[in-house]
């Protein structure tokens, strides 16, 4: 049976038909690794959508950051409009995590602001991957760090059918044990309302509100709808609810987790009053205890992951479950395929996360902040992960040592765009009077509405170089990690629209970014040898202006280094192969047209807090706050009232 069905105008040319066959033929021989060495605008994603679609597997494509895998996510949805795509990255807009300084005595408590989109995209990527076959989840470097059992998300999880006996009252009792909250006036993902004898979930996935109708404690109907004010109810004979959180314990199992906490409590107050650290022992006994009352009473606890290891029921030093478990659960050991894209950039992260999470943790243990088992609430270790995937194709440009020697004879290589585009040229110039140079280039670009991208070394100096471009008329932007996820992929768009004409960036303008309108990129400081400034970053950043016929690059510096030597090098290599297959095919280099998406808050509907927009038009949205807003206010619900006030504000600056 085929489950994924790839959607395009466009066939597999250039070296794409080759490529495809060589990585389906490997994945059919049971090969574990292959990598798909790519230049920059030859296809790379187009050729893993036909590999999907020929190998018909559940697919996990991980990316190293956010816009990137933003950027996937639409490409993917677009390949596969039939199947379901999802989107999994981190669901912190801001995260500044626990931890303790010994030398100055200073405790940072826990500080995150969780974006509610996000967390809703998350959770439609689990429940997908357990109730259907046709999944491709997109994923940042996240998916390895712990998210609760995915046997006991599925376990504790209702299935409810039209005839089923069960009082609102009962039904009302599972859903906060599945911790979904109760809100009648402003219900949003995770939330559910009563309405005499119905009962409104609505979906932690957001995207779809569940109606219960009960009568006489037996399900009279049960009907499903989109989130959307406008959409219209669907009869089902029945419906499978999953929990609003990924950390969840059976209730009947909740009580054992506790007791084992509680004896590992007992165990660690002796031994840190063995060792004489009586306000350690103090500390920790009165943390914990706060913690575990809260757990018992309302099912859940902010931190709940510190202790993710008892709930799980897992040994001492174990692997957490994540989403690769997920993958397993759903599809068998392992049948799903991974694929790693811009793999020199997002392995070195997977190798770097554990220890520092393990250091950080050990402090807090130590100090009595918290207990020896949190440490097992932590991202996989690189050799756990290896374990844990599937069949894999690591997919670069520029793939380092590592991938190329695990693939041996698995290397398919794309060096040839469809358009005949060959890699932009390279010019090297001193850094003196270099901004005004810069500004002399930008314009030209302008002058011929193309746009521009600058590199730099640090955020600071990018939002200077930003504001010095506007002084200097020019449409600037900066974008480095601090700027928020949605707003990120906002500014991209910005970008190809011409609202902006040249963006400043560090390392977030580097790998993957599909900008086919710039064709001019200077690299600020090319010759400061580093991570920002080696062989393979240059190459990547060569790589966005190899989408335009006219791209050039410009790197600034006062000395010839090894890496500016090296992709160069490399450079005139893929220019020749790309400059003969052009000449033995008859091809003339066209320029990339590709459509300007919508940016993902608009493909979401949200707004630009990423909270959920009422349908239609943005005065009708406007009006349906306004009503929920003044419901809240004569409830005297005053907090609700405000935080919808505050997205009324929000949404008027727009019209």
């Amino acid at each position: 049976m085929s489950y994924f069905n790839l959607v395009s105008k466009f066939k597999p040319t250039g070296d794409q038909p080759q490529a495809i066959e060589k990585l389906v033929a490997g994945l059919n021989s049971g090969a574990k690794h292959q990598t798909l060495l790519g230049v920059t605008g030859s296809g790379k994603t187009f050729t893993i959508a036909n590999v999907i679609e020929k190998i018909q597997k559940p697919t996990l494509v991980i990316s190293h950051n956010k816009t990137l895998a933003a950027q996937l996510y639409q490409e993917f949805k677009e390949f596969f409009p039939e199947n379901s795509v999802h989107y999994f990255v981190s669901y912190y807009d801001y995260y500044q995590p626990e931890a303790y300084m010994p030398t100055t005595d200073t405790y940072i408590e826990k500080d995150a602001k969780i974006n509610e989109v996000i967390d809703a995209l998350r959770h439609a990527s689990t429940a997908s991957l357990l109730s259907r076959k046709d999944v491709i989840i997109i994923a940042s470097v996240s998916c390895i760090y712990g998210l609760g059992s995915p046997e006991e998300y599925e376990k504790v999880s209702i299935n409810l059918k039209v005839g089923e006996r069960i009082s609102q009252k009962d039904l009302l009792k599972k859903l906060v044990m599945l911790q979904y909250t109760r809100n009648p006036l402003d219900p949003r993902q995770g939330h559910f309302r009563t309405r005499e004898n119905t009962v409104e979930i609505y979906l932690p996935s957001a995207e779809e509100i569940i109606s219960i109708e009960i009568e006489k404690n037996i399900i009279s109907s049960i009907k499903k709808r989109n989130a959307s004010l406008d959409s219209k109810f669907l009869i089902l004979d029945s419906t499978h609810i999953f929990p609003a959180k990924h950390f969840v314990t059976p209730q009947a199992k909740l009580g054992l987790a506790v007791e084992n906490i509680r004896q590992e409590l007992k165990e660690r107050l002796a031994e840190l009053k063995r060792q004489g650290k009586i306000l350690e022992a103090a500390r920790l006994k009165q943390r914990t205890e706060f913690d575990l009352e809260t757990l018992v009473s309302a099912g859940y606890v902010n931190g709940i992951e510190n202790y993710s290891r008892h709930l799980d029921f897992r040994k001492s030093g174990t692997a957490p479950f994540t989403l690769l478990d997920y993958f397993h659960h759903a599809c068998g050991v392992p049948d799903f395929l991974t694929i790693i894209d811009e793999s020199h950039a997002t392995l070195p992260q997977f190798r770097g996360m554990y220890q520092g999470d393990a250091s950080r943790k050990q402090t807090l243990i130590d100090y009595g902040f918290r207990l020896p088992s949190a440490r097992d609430n932590r991202p996989l270790k690189f050799e756990e992960f290896n374990k844990k995937i599937g069949q894999t194709i690591y997919m670069s440009a520029t793939p380092a040592d590592y991938e190329l020697k695990l693939s041996a004879h698995h290397v398919a290589e794309q060096l040839v765009r469809p358009t005949g585009i060959l890699d932009p040229e390279i010019e090297i110039r001193p850094t003196k009077n270099q901004m005004k140079d810069v500004v002399r280039e930008v314009e030209k670009r302008v002058a011929k509405k193309e746009r521009s991208l600058v590199l730099t070394l640090t955020k600071r100096l990018a939002e200077d170089i930003a504001d010095y471009l506007t002084e200097e008329k020019i449409k600037a932007e900066y974008l480095h990690s601090e700027v928020k996820t949605f707003e990120r992929t906002e500014i991209l768009k910005k970008l190809r629209t011409g609202e902006h004409d040249v963006l400043v960036g560090i390392n977030l303008l580097r790998e993957g970014l599909d900008l086919p309108e710039v064709s001019f990129i200077a690299i600020l400081d090319a010759d400061k040898e580093g991570f920002l400034r080696n062989k393979t970053t240059l190459l990547q950043i060569i790589g966005r202006a190899a989408r335009h016929t006219d791209g050039k690059v410009v790197l600034y510096a006062d000395h010839i280094t090894g890496s500016i030597r090296g992709a160069f090098e490399e450079t005139d290599r893929r220019r020749k192969t790309q400059r003969e297959y052009n000449k033995r095919n008859n091809i003339t280099p066209q320029h990339i047209k590709k459509e300007i998406r919508k940016s993902l808050l608009e493909e979401l509907k949200k707004d630009e807090n990423g909270s959920f927009l009422p349908p239609g038009p943005k005065e009708e949205a406007i009006k349906e706050l306004e009503r929920q807003m003044k419901k809240a206010a004569k409830n005297m619900d005053f907090e609700s009232a405000a935080k919808i006030r505050d997205r009324i504000k929000i949404l008027q600056k727009t019209i």
